[in-house]
């Protein structure tokens, strides 16, 4: 059993500012964390947070205008509705397909048969598009 398991570590105030100090002037929290063998991966970033300068850990600040908010609301409708409509339309694909299948059936037919029969008179038929 490795005997550092069980030991706890405490630093000083003094190394935790050290630290803090390596990290605010540039170095990245994984180099100095690296550096003096700082087993913890957030011990650093809670000590910048409790002792540190403002602003030193990357933060976004998103300032909206009021309309902004009420834009991402309807467009996250906009979204959820999307979303139903094309839930719907696949089950309603799946019903149809299924309905194809049974008639073909009924009739005798290889539905992936008549799928590529329609496919090449669809292919040859001239396209309407572009025709008034």
């Amino acid at each position: 059993m490795n005997s550092r398991q069980n030991v706890a570590i405490r630093y000083s105030e003094a190394f935790k500012h050290q630290v803090i100090n390596e990290v605010e002037s540039g170095s990245s929290i994984e180099q100095v964390r690296k550096k003096y063998g700082i087993g913890g991966k957030a011990s650093i970033q809670k000590w910048m947070k409790r002792l540190g300068k403002l602003g030193s850990l990357p933060k976004i600040i998103r300032v909206e205008k009021p309309d902004e908010k009420t834009k991402l609301k309807d467009l996250e409708r906009q979204i959820r509705e999307l979303k139903n409509a094309l839930a719907e339309t696949q089950v309603r694909y799946v019903i149809a397909e299924s309905r194809f299948e049974i008639v073909c059936e009924d009739q005798g037919l290889d539905p992936e048969a008549v799928k590529k029969k329609l496919d090449e008179e669809r292919l040859s038929k001239p396209s309407r598009k572009g025709k008034a």
